[in-house]
């Protein structure tokens, strides 16, 4: 990175859809500033940078803002490209990549949302099952590989990732184990933790457990 490059991310420590930028920057080795957000009284600088969707995360490049995590990470992977790529170069694999990146969005990222907003005792309405089902998609599109794209961490890996501090909160909330249900899934966890661009950018799991009881006291559902 040039030493007059100036990055920043807007963010919140405990987003999950903010620690896949964390990971994308900690991959690439790009230093950068970090502005935590309060997301119930939001900044004019975060209504600046984002107008239209008012949200984190944020990362502002010389001044230029990058909004939605996804957009992020793609566009961190096709400006610092010194260091290994995150998304393939073959066109398949590459709307492979984006597809599975899409599909942690649109299921896991939802469910996750589900869950911390439905009563405790109505865990059915929370989608337990769904849930469980999803994870077990994601597990069986690993297969035995050491990281979705194969041998090194990539899009997939950075779509998902922070979902792994936040798995204890799930499996709490909704009474179940990831172990036992997706044993392949929670082994993966602890081996992408192994590397330190992702246990630098992961929180820890009890504190973000003890963040989300506080959130659903204040939402009303605990």
């Amino acid at each position: 990175m040039a030493a007059d490059e100036q990055v920043t991310l807007l963010d919140t420590w405990a987003s999950s859809i903010g620690m896949r930028v964390r990971i994308a920057l900690a991959e690439k080795g790009v230093k950068y500033e970090f502005i935590e957000q309060d997301l119930w009284n939001k900044s004019g600088l975060l209504l600046q940078m984002n107008p239209v969707h008012k949200k984190i995360p944020v990362l502002v490049h010389n001044g230029k803002p990058v909004c939605e995590s996804l957009v992020i990470v793609q566009y961190i992977d096709e400006v610092w490209k010194d260091k290994a790529p995150l998304l393939p170069s073959d066109p398949y694999q590459r709307a492979q990549s984006r597809f599975w990146a899409d599909f942690v969005d649109k299921k896991i990222y939802e469910h996750g949302r589900k869950i911390m907003t439905t009563k405790v005792e109505d865990q059915e309405a929370a989608g337990k099952k769904d849930f469980i089902d999803t994870l077990k998609l994601m597990e069986g599109e690993l297969g035995d590989k050491p990281y979705f794209g194969g041998e090194t961490l990539g899009y997939v890996d950075v779509a998902l990732l922070p979902y792994c501090c936040w798995f204890y909160t799930y499996e709490n909330i909704l009474n179940f184990s990831l172990e036992a249900d997706c044993p392949k899934l929670n082994a993966y966890c602890k081996r992408c933790l192994q590397k330190e661009s992702v246990s630098k950018s992961l929180e820890d799991p009890k504190k973000i457990y003890d963040f989300a009881l506080k959130l659903r006291k204040k939402l009303g559902v605990e």
